[in-house]
């Protein structure tokens, strides 16, 4: 009887023999392997398979595209702290200038190039 396994646990599967943290691509390699799918037609998978690894708490995703399991790292290693984050917005600040033909006295903002909307 054929076991029926996602490959995410293929992965977990695999991570476990592994001793570090592996690049996605020879992780996507090794589970389309073990579950002898053709790389051709897996490649309509990849997307998924990157999505659930994502979700799934078992891995941490690191530095320059590469995975590990979770369970290897401290909590300061794979954690981020959204709060220090800053948005980076290059807009320049709208300049807001009085509709002098509303009778509700509402800012209308000046548009400085058409080509942005």
């Amino acid at each position: 009887m054929t076991k029926i396994r996602s490959m995410t646990d293929v992965a977990y599967e695999v991570m476990s023999k592994k001793k570090r943290a592996i690049p996605f691509k020879k992780l996507w390699m090794e589970v389309i392997e073990k579950l002898e799918l053709d790389p051709e037609k897996a490649s309509d998978r990849i997307a998924q398979f990157y999505t659930d690894m994502t979700l799934d708490g078992r891995f941490t995703s690191l530095k320059d595209n590469k995975w590990d399991l979770k369970e290897r790292h401290t909590f300061e290693e794979v954690f981020v702290d959204f709060d220090n984050i800053e948005a980076d917005d290059d807009d320049e600040e709208e300049e807001e200038y009085y509709n002098e033909d509303s009778d509700e006295g509402e800012n209308i903002h000046k548009v400085e190039d058409e080509e942005d909307y």
